[in-house]
């Protein structure tokens, strides 16, 4: 059982953690802040700030017996001291050294503060440390853990459904009032006459309390929304040293610069977008940015920009933009792996608009990078956004221009709590759709529907859409048809090539409604977001709009017809893995063989080499390093081999500088993995893609 003192040293580490990354932030925004200015009273400023922050952090990490962090933040104060004092300049050579030491603290900080902290821990303010030290600040604020506020919200959350309830009696006392009137034309009059008069009285008060609980609910669900709001720089504070650190892994020159990171957003909505952002910057720096010679022979300055901005629209949402000065999207590239993978067939690619063949990067399996790397080339990261961003309810788009660069908006509320839906009935069940993924409702006849490829399709503003039933997507047995109907109802959702059309049997209201997340047994169902109770008291399923269009895509045929037989499994793909490692050998060839693939191994290059010029295989995975041939010169002999240059080659290897990640493109490598950041998964993923 820990002493008192010890318990006393956890808090203070607890503590600590809050106000080093106070400090580090300051330090690592200090270092950037002085790679892009030459002017020598504004590099003095910054040079003290830093000073400060590192002498700062050396002595609270004295105070909490963190000898390695209080070593490194001495080296750091000796450099920017030297800096203070004009006894040398900050050169690029200083700067990454700095930025390296930072990392070591932030590294040595991850498992700094133990984890079982006493309760009280928590509890201290997510605000920086210098709001908790300014008297003024404190006079108005107060301390509360997060989870308190989570359940504050919880509950206020939890009164929409009786506000939803209320308008819902009230409408029933409406209608039932209505139909004693008409009663009463039929029927004793004095007997209907109290009747009536006392349901419209009881209509009235029901009215009144509607809207008194109505107003209540709606102005303490608004209050308690802004006790987790915060601006979107308590995640974003990080991207400037993201941005520098991978441009100079790439040997690139690129400054990120940040408009509205005041404006605040839902917690909760700011946790889910930091992955999704860091993607997209990723992107950007990967994908869309040039190297400086590149860019000097296009005529661009050889330092890129990347804007990161952030604008609140209609009230309600925010906007955040991500654009780049870089070369842009090729779409035609971007049609060609949509055929290659089947997402698209020859004569769709052939129709498809250059705007609307943009929405194809955000398609899983969809990516127009030369090599995958451990960065990017999979075909995931933007997939992953759009999932994201419209789980929470939003929207993401994509303009594009050659050499001009390009610029992703994703589009959001300012918080969770509560989201419009379209009301939906299939297969006789009520859904949920939410509105800002609809992009409109139609109308259709039967004589509208077209078979196109063996699918049902309509035309609608000119383009063909393809047409499925809600019911057979969600693979339930449809409702009987009124033939007595001239027009079916259908909801259009999804954008460019993935728009499809999908009829219901009738679309019936949109509706202010509050999602609820599914709990077990039920956490992950297929096609289903969620569900949100009806002011009717019934529970309707929030479908997800990114899952549908899948479902819908992969359904071909309708659901309802049989399939009178299954193709036969295709055989196992053969790979061979040359390596040099016993351990990593085994390693590789159990992976593989795990899913389902047929391993032969290799111990070096050159027996590999003779192994492919006498068996077929469909993959090579090689090592870079090893006796006799080594990767990259068996990579260049299978490219330079008529009846093996086609075959798809991953490289898995230590080697991770930019100059060796270059080679592997040169000599015609399909993939280059890192041993170091190696995963199963992303091996996996890469040769899934490959064969």
């Amino acid at each position: 059982m820990p002493t008192r003192e010890e318990e006393f040293l956890q808090t203070l580490r607890a503590t600590f953690k809050v106000e080093a990354e106070e400090h580090l932030q300051a330090i690592a925004s200090g270092l950037l802040a002085l790679e892009k200015t030459d002017e020598p009273g504004e590099r003095q400023k910054i040079v003290e700030t830093v000073f400060r922050a590192a002498h700062s952090l050396k002595g609270a990490a004295r105070a909490v017996n963190l000898t390695q962090v209080e070593a490194i933040c001495q080296k750091l104060e000796d450099l920017f001291s030297d800096w203070k004092r004009g006894k040398s300049l900050p050169s690029t050579q200083t700067l990454d050294r700095a930025h390296r030491a930072v990392d070591e603290v932030a590294k040595e900080l991850r498992p700094a503060p133990p984890t079982d902290a006493p309760a009280a821990a928590p509890e201290q303010s997510r605000e920086p440390a210098k709001e908790a030290r300014n008297e003024t600040a404190q006079a108005d604020t107060v301390r509360i853990s997060v989870s308190k506020l989570d359940a504050h919200l919880f509950e206020a959350e939890e009164m929409l459904a009786v506000k939803l309830a209320a308008g819902q009696r009230a409408t029933e006392l409406a209608a039932l009032t209505e139909q004693v009137a008409q009663w009463r034309k039929d029927w004793n009059p004095d007997y209907l006459g109290t009747l009536e008069s006392r349901l419209a009285a009881l209509r009235r008060a029901a009215e009144q309390d509607r809207l008194t609980l109505g107003k209540r609910v709606d102005d303490l669900l608004a209050e308690s929304k802004k006790l987790l709001m915060l601006p979107l720089a308590t995640v974003g504070a990080l991207f400037p040293k993201l941005v520098r650190d991978l441009s100079r892994d790439q040997g690139k020159e690129v400054e990120l610069t940040v408009q509205g990171d005041e404006v605040e957003v839902d917690k909760r909505i700011l946790e889910e977008l930091k992955d999704p952002l860091i993607h997209l910057l990723r992107n950007s720096v990967d994908h869309g940015i040039e190297t400086p010679d590149q860019r000097r022979q296009l005529g661009k300055p050889p330092r890129a920009t990347i804007a990161l901005a952030v604008s609140r629209v209609n009230g309600s949402g925010v906007e955040i933009a991500i654009r780049d000065d870089g070369r842009g999207i090729d779409v035609e590239a971007l049609k060609t792996v949509a055929r290659q993978r089947g997402v698209l067939t020859p004569q769709a690619a052939s129709e498809l608009a250059d705007r609307d063949a943009l929405a194809l990067i955000f398609e899983p399996d969809i990516s127009t990078s030369p090599i995958i790397t451990e960065l990017s080339g999979r075909g995931l990261g933007l997939a992953i956004v759009r999932e994201k961003t419209e789980k929470l309810g939003g929207r993401v788009s994509v303009d594009s221009e050659r050499n001009r660069g390009t610029t992703i908006r994703l589009s959001l509320p300012v918080t969770l709590a509560t989201f419009r839906g379209i009301l939906l009935r299939a297969a006789g069940r009520l859904f949920l759709l939410p509105t800002a993924e609809v992009e409109r409702v139609t109308r259709f006849k039967s004589q509208d529907i077209h078979t196109v490829e063996g699918r049902e399709t309509l035309l609608l503003d000119g383009r063909t859409v393809s047409l499925v039933r809600l019911a057979d997507v969600l693979q339930l047995p449809a409702a009987a048809q009124d033939e007595s109907k001239t027009a079916m109802p259908a909801v259009l959702l999804g954008a460019g090539a993935a728009r499809t059309a999908f009829a219901v049997d009738a679309v019936l209201d949109e509706q202010e409604v509050l999602l609820k997340q599914l709990g077990r047994p039920l956490l992950r169902v297929r096609n289903i977001a969620g569900a949100a109770v009806l002011g009717s008291g019934q529970v309707a399923p929030v479908l997800k709009v990114t899952e549908l269009l899948q479902s819908a895509k992969k359904g071909g045929a309708p659901l309802r017809v049989a399939i009178a037989a299954k193709a036969a499994a295709p055989a196992a793909k053969s790979i061979l893995v040359a390596e040099d490692s016993i351990t990593s050998r085994l390693l590789l060839k159990g992976i593989l063989e795990a899913a389902g693939y047929r391993v032969r191994t290799a111990v070096d290059g050159m027996e590999a080499y003779t192994a492919l010029r006498a068996e077929r295989f469909d993959l090579t995975i090689s090592d870079v390093e090893m006796p006799r041939l080594n990767g990259f010169d068996l990579t260049t002999r299978i490219r330079a081999d008529r009846k093996l240059a086609e075959m798809p080659v991953v490289l898995v290897t230590a080697l991770e500088s930019r100059e060796d990640r270059e080679r592997g493109i040169e000599v015609g490598a399909n993939a280059y993995l890192v041993k170091s950041s190696f995963d199963q998964s992303n091996l996996l993923e890469a040769v899934r893609r490959l064969i």
